[in-house]
């Protein structure tokens, strides 16, 4: 598979088109950046999205993993999304009033086969849920949105809510074709996978 290669440059403005659409579904309340390619955007994103005057948006992080498991077939492979970092609940409610009744930005770099951004949704959203019945606040609507930097244009292993998807709240930088992108953080020399960046024009 050809490779692309992406500048933080282009990053930055990726963030910059990202955070004009995202603003039209009001002002958002906390980021939650899946680690380790949504640590960078998030935080990019938080200065193009802080109201003047406000206090900065904070962002949390959740970790996840893609790990391969035998099927019972035995002969073919599987992939399973597992938490290794979650968000504390018990922190949130105390600093941030929790996520129910929050207008909620979940960040990654990339969407591949959707797998792990279906997760992370499915996920918070049943946290939030369970909490709101919990505590008896089941009359508040928490909102969760998606940004992405690169949409690949392939088919999907999983899907986002309907309601996300037709209401503007998957948002993309950029929809590019099925390669390996290569992102600056992953880079052992930096002056070279910008070069390399340039001649592809992502730059």
């Amino acid at each position: 598979m050809s490779k692309s290669f992406i500048s933080y440059n282009n990053i930055h403005k990726l963030c910059k088109k990202g955070a004009s659409d995202i603003k039209q579904n009001g002002p958002v309340d906390l980021i939650i950046a899946i680690g380790g390619g949504g640590f960078i955007p998030a935080r990019i994103l938080r200065t193009f999205l802080k109201e003047e005057g406000k206090k900065n948006i904070p962002i949390q992080a959740i970790g996840l993993s893609l790990y391969e498991q035998m099927t019972e077939d035995e002969d073919k492979i599987g992939k399973e999304v597992v938490r290794t970092q979650w968000l504390d609940f018990g922190n949130l409610s105390q600093h941030f009033d929790s996520l129910i009744g929050k207008n909620v930005l979940i960040v990654d770099e990339v969407d591949d086969t959707r797998t792990t951004l279906h997760y992370a949704v499915s996920e918070l959203e049943r946290d939030v849920l369970e909490m709101q019945q919990k505590l008896g606040r089941t009359d508040e609507k928490t909102t969760f949105s998606v940004f992405v930097l690169h949409n690949k244009d392939k088919p999907k292993k999983a899907q986002l809510p309907d309601e996300m998807l037709q209401n503007g709240r998957y948002i993309v930088g950029e929809t590019v074709v099925d390669k390996w992108i290569i992102y600056p953080w992953d880079a052992q020399e930096i002056d070279e996978h910008t070069e390399k960046a340039q001649e592809q024009g992502n730059i």
